[in-house]
């Protein structure tokens, strides 16, 4: 029997009160959470992992600014456009078909430098990028490996690099005209497309000579790949190139020299996509003729062509160019624009920004000219060699649907036929893309094949 009189019972009981209602509470706690459902719980912990992704990976994006579009125009009198610092506005021709609207173009965003500025003199500001040191230094090291193996091969195989071009071009039996082309892929990717840009282009011109500048293409196997060519007395050349014979005494000189050294970062874009961005430009400044890529179909004849660069897109609105491109040039030796290009491309080189070296690079560079009169040289429409801008370059492929697309089709295969040169086929977005029968594509294949039993045809 307890003795509540006891002191002691008393000095503890409050506690034993508080020590039930604590396991009380807590079983309340533990049967409120059993009965809550379990969709629920999951859901709650959803939220949880949303609220944390977010505030982790959350990225700023800003918005670019509106420039003002650039100053080149197409009139319906005038289709091919003489470059001028005084060039009046006129609309758009009605024949500039698919063509893209660039009110922003995002390559002249940071271009403010004089067109004059002595290169040698020019101070390189490099964009920062958010890349350790250490994997800029490991792939400083890995180029510099790379640039020096691909220099001590081209001295040992191409030491008369320039005496075999000028023999091939300028020999007894001389070329008209003159064309280049680079290939930086495996063999095995230099398939029935490629091919058949080299059967269209001798279609449209049987006496032309075409240097292929490919260490891989000149090989036993590329040189299997071309033989057809000259067994039916096409002049077809594969060479290695020599950078440092090319780039002899052009502002792009220093240049290699210090990627050699590993002084220049490469960047993340492929150096070789780089490095035929310049070599084109170099070989048409030592050699002059024309330079097309390999993703080409010939419609029509270069022979009456002359210092010309293609605008790629225009303004809708103003008819000014937009962007250009260097998948086709067309120059004289020693033209004073292709001393401009290769001076831009040593002074503003950045392998982390895709075009920059190539399309972009032409871009502003003009741009920049355009008040500074003296260089004779024209841009062309869109037409003349990107007749369908590459968001649409699916259209080519496709036959025609119904009435309405076919009409589509019957026009624009006249358009093509007589106001394009070339039909460039924006190889990155169709080489996925099959050839449909009936489409303009199969037409093209048809008409300027030389081999048309071949797999080139077919496969293109």
């Amino acid at each position: 029997m307890f003795d509540f009189d006891n002191p002691k019972l008393i000095i503890h009981r409050p506690i034993l009160v508080l020590v039930h209602q604590l396991q009380d509470l807590k079983r309340s706690l533990f049967a409120f959470f059993f009965c809550v459902p379990t969709s629920l719980l999951a859901l709650l912990l959803l939220f949880l992992l949303a609220y944390n992704g977010v505030s982790v990976f959350y990225i700023h994006v800003p918005f670019l600014a509106k420039f003002p579009p650039q100053p080149a125009n197409f009139s319906r009198q005038n289709p091919v456009l003489k470059f001028s610092s005084s060039s009046s506005s006129s609309k758009l021709s009605s024949s500039v078909m698919y063509v893209v609207r660039e009110e922003n173009s995002p390559m002249f965003l940071k271009t403010h430098f004089p067109a004059f500025q002595n290169y040698n003199n020019f101070p390189l500001k490099p964009t920062p990028k958010r890349v350790s040191k250490f994997r800029i230094s490991k792939r400083v090291k890995k180029t510099k490996r790379k640039v020096r193996r691909l220099s001590s091969e081209t001295q040992n195989q191409n030491q008369f690099f320039t005496a075999r071009l000028r023999e091939f071009f300028f020999g007894s039996r001389k070329c008209k005209p003159r064309f280049f082309m680079t290939w930086i892929s495996s063999l095995d990717s230099f398939g029935e497309r490629e091919l058949f840009a080299v059967e269209s282009l001798f279609k449209s011109h049987p006496n032309a000579c075409l240097a292929i500048v490919s260490k891989i293409m000149d090989s036993e196997k590329g040189n299997v790949l071309l033989k057809p060519f000259s067994d039916s007395g096409f002049r077809v050349l594969a060479i290695s190139p020599d950078y440092d014979s090319v780039l002899k005494n052009t502002p792009a000189e220093s240049w290699f020299s210090r990627l050699r050294k590993g002084n220049v970062n490469p960047g993340e874009i492929s150096l070789c996509q780089n490095l035929s961005n310049l070599l084109r430009l170099a070989l048409l400044y030592k050699f002059g003729g024309i330079y097309t890529d390999t993703d080409m179909i010939f419609v029509n004849s270069f022979s009456k062509l002359r210092n010309v660069i293609g605008a790629q897109t225009v303004d809708l609105e103003t008819g000014h160019w937009s962007r250009l491109n260097n998948a086709v040039l067309v120059f004289d030796k020693n033209h004073p624009l292709l001393l401009m290009f290769i001076k831009e491309f040593a002074l503003t080189f950045d392998g982390n920004k895709w075009g920059h070296n190539g399309p972009y690079l032409v871009s502003r560079v003009v741009k920049r000219l355009r008040e500074n009169p003296g260089f004779n040289f024209t841009v062309l429409p869109p037409h003349a060699f990107y007749p369908v801008d590459w968001s649409r370059i699916r259209s080519l492929f496709r036959n025609a649907g119904d009435e309405l697309h076919s009409k589509w089709m019957i026009g624009k295969m006249k358009h093509v036929r007589t106001k394009s040169f070339a039909v460039h086929l924006w190889n990155r977005q169709s080489k996925r893309l099959k050839v449909e029968e009936g489409s303009i594509i199969d037409h093209l294949q048809k008409d300027f094949c030389i081999f048309c039993n071949s797999s080139s045809v077919s496969g293109l």
